[in-house]
């Protein structure tokens, strides 16, 4: 009798035991499935806006939208504010949640433009710091002069190339929208675009170049220092010589 007594009153506590856990449980996964479906405000593109954008310009182009927290992508932005400074390195389509990840600096870290390498020619590319490449003001499709300086006890610089090809720049300023392309003239007064502020990091310029001339900017790189001029086409390149101590006044 007494064991029939203490198995009951074990099974009643078991029971209410594992009620309590139950409800537990099912509260809990209430809560969980209450913050999934919490509502966030995030920023959501309305109008296309193309790769360049600055980000103060988006006021227009995109709106706020309240989502449940289990659909706002990691990276959402939630105010314009974020991205100040800011410029889209990508195409944004409407519909698409404005991501932090899709904006960057606009000196240093803006997707890079290339033009195609002719047909033989080989890239090289030199980081190099912002003097010594016209001040970051170098584009894909640019030509430029190409100057080696070697050191040691006899020191010597040449231009060994002449508008050799830029394919490729990382770390540039940006060239306005709608500058017209480097002639070699210099611009109306009026006509001028406003200076831009010069990179603060090295520049990376890509080069097509033949197998000879790659070899001496390898070298001239790995045993010297280079240094790029802006070489357009009308540009002379008359008279240059190799220049050493005794020589260069």
């Amino acid at each position: 009798m007494t064991r029939r007594v203490i198995a009951a009153a074990a099974a009643i506590l078991l029971a209410t035991v594992g009620a309590f856990v139950l409800v537990g449980y099912v509260g809990a996964a209430d809560q969980r499935a209450m913050a999934g479906m919490a509502s966030t405000s995030v920023l959501v593109v309305t109008t296309p806006v193309a790769e360049g954008t600055p980000a103060d310009q988006l006021a227009g182009l995109v709106t706020a939208e309240d989502l449940p927290a289990k659909a706002v992508v990691p990276g959402a932005v939630t105010s314009l504010d974020e991205l100040s400074g800011l410029v889209a390195t990508a195409d944004l389509h409407p519909g698409e949640q404005l991501l932090a990840a899709r904006f960057a600096d606009t000196v240093t870290e803006i997707a890079p433009t290339t033009v195609e390498v002719p047909a033989g020619m080989q890239e090289v590319s030199v980081l190099l710091e912002p003097q010594r490449v016209v001040g970051g003001r170098v584009a894909a499709g640019d030509t430029v002069g190409v100057f080696i300086s070697l050191g040691g006890e006899a020191p010597q610089t040449h231009l060994i190339l002449n508008k050799a090809l830029v394919t490729q720049v990382q770390g540039a300023v940006p060239i306005p929208e709608g500058a017209a392309p480097a002639t070699g003239l210099v611009p109306a007064a009026d006509t001028a675009p406003a200076p831009e502020a010069a990179p603060t990091s090295s520049v990376m310029v890509t080069l097509a170049l033949s197998g000879p001339d790659a070899e001496r900017v390898v070298f001239g790189s790995e045993h010297g220092t280079v240094w790029l001029s802006k070489e357009p086409a009308a540009a002379t390149v008359d008279g240059t010589r190799i220049v050493t101590r005794e020589n260069v006044f």
